[in-house]
């Protein structure tokens, strides 16, 4: 039983979460100031149970063997790991009414887009646009609004720039095929057509740059909106290792795609959330 909650909780990967904490800090960057406990409440919702419980219910219907994001060897899944992440689901639930109740209708609407990309019963994750595109929208704009919503309850979901929301999914959206370079044969094995896959190794890298380059012109755009274009210097200052850990992966990759692997993918998803953490705390400093 104690081994049973053990890999539970393991496989909750919530060290993981912490690679979408940069759209936490963005989306205070857009806002008015609010309250540091609100703030506290909001950041503890999404990143110590509505992530963890949503990587942990992935994990319970995948069931993989081989490396995943956050975990290179996964222990087995059992039914603990579903009661859990309903667990957590409703302890989020129940404190997002508190902050308001269009802040709870969009966390639910994020839960249940999370539960049908994995769920064996509808599993997005199979099809490589819809898939893409279920995380490009919820993990993006949609995350960034309902931050907005959880922060700033008294604000239309209007208050905040297309630029801003657009943004927010393309640099979710540029991250996400690397995280799948490394598991086309695990994926294929399970019947999961990924948006890597039908990009191939190199096609992956190339549409990453692309969308990478998207939002940083939409950044530019936004911060000239809100009449701070100075800070888009800074931004690109503190992501310089970003650029660089990128663009020797993929000379490496384009010699050698074995080099498409799990390590080197999760050192990139390190980097950039370690880089983009700093970049929006120096820009709200």
């Amino acid at each position: 039983m104690l081994q049973s909650l053990r890999n539970s909780l393991i496989l909750l990967r919530i060290p993981f979460s912490f690679f979408l904490s940069p759209l936490f800090f963005f989306a205070l960057l857009c806002l008015p100031e609010t309250s540091t406990e609100r703030a506290i409440q909001v950041f503890i919702i999404l990143h110590l149970l509505v992530y963890p419980a949503s990587n942990g219910y992935n994990s319970y219907m995948d069931r993989d063997t081989g490396s995943i994001g956050g975990l290179e060897k996964p222990p087995p899944p059992d039914k603990s790991l579903f009661y859990l992440t309903l667990f957590l689901d409703g302890v989020a639930l129940g404190w997002s009414y508190f902050l308001g109740l269009p802040f709870c209708l969009m966390l639910l609407g994020y839960i249940l887009a999370s539960r049908a990309y994995s769920w064996r019963g509808i599993r997005i994750k199979q099809y490589p646009v819809s898939g893409f595109l279920t995380v490009f929208f919820f993990q993006g704009g949609w995350t960034i609004l309902m931050i907005q919503a959880g922060l700033c309850p008294e604000l239309p979901l209007s208050y905040l720039p297309w630029q801003a929301t657009l943004s927010a999914s393309c640099l979710i959206g540029a991250l996400y095929p690397l995280t799948q370079v490394y598991q086309h044969e695990q994926d294929e094995r399970d019947g999961v057509r990924t948006i890597s896959m039908l990009l191939g190794i190199r096609g992956s890298f190339i549409f990453t740059a692309l969308l990478f380059l998207l939002a940083n012109g939409l950044l530019l755009q936004l911060l000239y909106s809100l009449g701070m274009p100075e800070l888009y210097l800074r931004f690109m200052a503190c992501n310089l290792p970003v650029l660089a850990f990128f663009l020797g992966w993929a000379s490496m990759v384009w010699k050698n795609p074995a080099k498409a692997n799990y390590r080197f993918a999760m050192r990139m998803n390190m980097i950039s959330s370690v880089f983009m953490n700093i970049s929006f705390l120096s820009m709200l400093a």
